[in-house]
């Protein structure tokens, strides 16, 4: 880490606090789901609904600002991303009814996400340093970005026990405003040149594009990825509702959630160390297979407190790894110029993936009165996932020869 230059130390700074505040707020808002349903008068299907198109537009929006950093920078779309969030949180805050909801809490801060959070995180924090610690780099910027909900989470149970909902939402607002001059001190990166190879190689991002779609090896990383958010979402989405369907306390739920949070700080930084040591896309088969087993033995067994907390504590060491193994591999196969455009894909896939995992997992538990058909479906595709990305991991050895003339 000694290797890393002043100026680039500022600028993950500022991508670190962007990331941190932008994934702590949008980890935390579902504390007001009970007082927003009872004071609006809509349905808890309707908030969720609204989270829902979040993620939607998070995903559908992450390609389109991915596509425009190399042609206008970034730092328009990191400041103006970090402003929208304010916006959204603030018509969140003056919402009188489900329409005001879903364009703040679910349009306007799903688009906004996709200027600030992981995916754009990790572009900028690959760009100021040089490849000997980057993939370690990009695994304390992720782990960053578990620790927001930490500060954001108090503060606005703080503001909702003592003022009501909308206050609370006006705090995340003014927390959210803090993201506007870490964006403008991340957005140095644009001072940063590209490295001298990658210069004149890839020019035309529509043929980087077509070549990418192309190729297996990039195709099988996105589907993976995609399954990803499947699992990742049902879980935090369903797990509530399966303990209190086992007859346990509802508080375990909540306790299982923050130890999952905790833990994937510690399997980012893992995620970032081993990344620099070892093949990523086989390190990311290695996680997805792991975690689709880790999958099997906790619902395939009555869960019981102990065993929730163990599982909880084994999937957040391999949750959020996956964002600096898979930024890593992209910048690998097609260098950094185009970088954030072809993660922006897969992380489209992965959203729609997320959509699936929280939508589709309710409505099979509707249809048959239990989670038995979801996690079979979700494990057996984890597990299809993780062993096609391993199998694939051999076709790259060390830096691929992916390049557009």
């Amino acid at each position: 880490m000694s290797k890393i230059e002043p100026q680039a130390r500022l600028i993950l700074a500022g991508t670190a606090i962007t990331l941190s505040i932008a994934m702590g707020l949008r980890q935390s808002i579902g504390l007001f789901m009970p007082e927003v349903t009872r004071e609006l008068g809509i349905s808890v299907s309707d908030f969720t609904l609204a989270i829902a198109m979040q993620n939607l537009a998070w995903g559908l929006g992450q390609p389109v600002v991915g596509a425009l950093v190399p042609r206008i920078g970034f730092r328009p779309i990191l400041v103006g991303t970090a402003g929208l969030y304010v916006l959204g949180m603030a018509c969140f805050a003056l919402a009188q009814g489900q329409l005001g909801v879903m364009l703040g809490a679910g349009i306007l801060m799903g688009l906004s996400l996709a200027g600030t959070a992981s995916a754009m995180a990790m572009a900028v924090a690959s760009r100021p340093v040089p490849l000997a610690v980057r993939s370690t780099v990009l695994g304390v910027v992720s782990a960053a970005g578990s620790m927001g909900a930490m500060i954001a989470a108090p503060i606005g149970q703080a503001l909702l026990q003592g003022y009501g909902w909308r206050a609370g939402v006006w705090g995340f607002a003014a927390l959210a405003a803090l993201m506007i001059p870490s964006a403008f001190l991340a957005a140095r990166v644009d001072r940063v040149a590209l490295p001298t190879p990658q210069r004149g190689a890839e020019q035309n991002g529509r043929a980087v594009m077509a070549q990418a779609l192309r190729s297996p090896r990039y195709m099988v990383m996105v589907f993976a990825y995609s399954v990803c958010g499947l699992q990742l979402v049902f879980l935090t989405t369903h797990l509530p509702s399966y303990l209190t369907l086992c007859g346990l306390d509802p508080m375990l739920g909540a306790q299982a959630l923050a130890t999952i949070g905790a833990f994937n700080v510690l399997g980012s930084l893992a995620a970032g160390w081993a990344g620099q040591r070892a093949s990523k896309p086989l390190l990311l088969g290695c996680i997805y297979t792991a975690r689709s087993l880790t999958l099997l033995w906790y619902f395939a067994t009555p869960p019981s407190p102990a065993s929730t907390l163990v599982f909880a504590a084994m999937m957040g060491f391999l949750w959020l790894g996956v964002a600096p193994l898979m930024a890593g591999a992209v910048g690998e196969m097609y260098g950094l110029r185009w970088q954030p455009m072809l993660q922006g894909v897969a992380f489209m896939s992965h959203q729609i993936g997320s959509f699936l995992g929280a939508f589709g997992g309710g409505l099979l538990f509707d249809w048959l009165g239990d989670y038995t058909l979801a996690v079979q479906l979700g494990v057996g595709m984890g597990l299809c996932a993780g062993l096609a990305q391993i199998g694939f991991s051999g076709a790259w050895p060390g830096r691929p020869r992916a390049r557009v003339a």
